[in-house]
């Protein structure tokens, strides 16, 4: 009987069932009770340097060995390239094909995706896992609306993320969970964005460019950028900004990094408040916001209180006066007429 084979170096450990029969009867083996392993096995040269020397070439070794490498073949099926798709030095290309889903099985050595301008609505969870070799995922231009938690888990080596043009409402504060090696993230023209949590980019320390442009975004926390210390690019123009006082720290912390830190500053402008309205967003010095550091002291609400007390005696005096002059005049209108009758 041919004996299973067990690999116990470093690499998985995998065991094959036996052969039903001998060695003088494998013209038959085809037909026998041959098992696939239970594992992936591993590479053609790490397999022939772990078996023993069989000694002098027999056929139904040879049969055997033949086998061994169909499922070898078979185990590699899965770095085939997906169909609609093109596969050359690494990159995988499945843009502009009209997709409504994710193609499944990309090649495990993949380092650049683009999945761009279909019509792909999500993105299964856990579908970067196995590839740990990704350095650029584009999903521009598709229906997205959220992305699901962990997704760049396993993604360790990520650093160029392109996800314009699509339609996300708000930032949440997990959405690039682990994704520590991003250095440019591209998050424009999302008409429907709203919000970006104050800790979306918790963690990006390595993230040069950062594109929120063109969005629905009427305010911004500062939290969300200050721990971004390597931030090089940052655009935030097109959206509609309500420049009031909640602004201030941003556009201050803004100010202070404008020498290192490019931004389109031409393009931001306040939709808000009317007063500043269509102004520069980087226009806007301490001066503007000058009366969002009036404070009141006790001496002013004690002033304020006397001036509405003193106010309000002064009505019901005017009042009373009013009133005691229409009566005069009531009855000095009743006795002129009595005379004239």
């Amino acid at each position: 009987m041919l004996r299973s084979s067990t690999f116990t170096d470093s690499g998985p450990r995998c065991s094959c069932l036996p052969v039903s029969q001998t060695l003088d009867s494998m013209d038959t083996v085809l037909m026998g009770s041959l098992q696939h392993c239970c594992c992936q096995l591993p590479k053609m040269g790490d397999t022939w340097a772990r078996l023993p020397w069989p000694g002098p070439p027999h056929p139904a070794m040879l049969l055997v060995s033949l086998l061994l490498a169909a499922g070898l073949m078979h185990s590699d099926a899965g770095t085939s390239c997906p169909v609609l798709c093109t596969c050359h030095n690494q990159v995988v290309d499945c843009s502009s094909q009209r997709l409504f889903s994710v193609p499944p099985d990309l090649p495990m050595d993949t380092q650049n995706l683009s999945l761009a301008h279909n019509r792909i609505t999500a993105v299964p969870p856990g579908y970067l896992t196995c590839y740990m070799e990704l350095r650029v995922l584009d999903l521009r231009n598709n229906s997205l609306m959220e992305l699901p938690r962990g997704l760049f888990l396993h993604a360790k080596r990520l650093a160029h993320l392109d996800l314009s043009y699509n339609n996300f409402s708000h930032v949440p504060a997990d959405m690039f969970q682990e994704a520590h090696g991003l250095v440019h993230i591209d998050l424009s023209h999302n008409p429907w964005l709203r919000r970006v949590h104050p800790q979306a980019f918790q963690g990006l320390v390595q993230l040069r460019d950062l594109d929120l442009s063109y969005g629905g975004l009427a305010s911004l926390s500062l939290e969300a950028l200050e721990g971004l210390p390597g931030l090089v690019t940052l655009q935030i123009g097109g959206n509609p900004w309500v420049c009031g006082c909640t602004m201030e720290p941003l556009l201050k912390w803004l100010r202070n990094r404008i020498q290192r830190c490019t931004a389109d500053s031409q393009l931001a402008e306040c939709r808000g408040p009317p007063e500043v309205e269509g102004a520069p967003l980087f226009s806007l010095t301490e001066e503007s916001f000058k009366a969002c550091h009036l404070t009141l002291t006790l001496d002013d609400y004690l002033f304020i209180a006397f001036v509405g007390f003193v106010v309000s005696i002064a009505s019901v005096a005017t009042n009373f006066l009013l009133g005691i002059t229409a009566n005069c005049c009531h009855r000095w209108s009743k006795a002129s007429e009595e005379e004239e009758i």
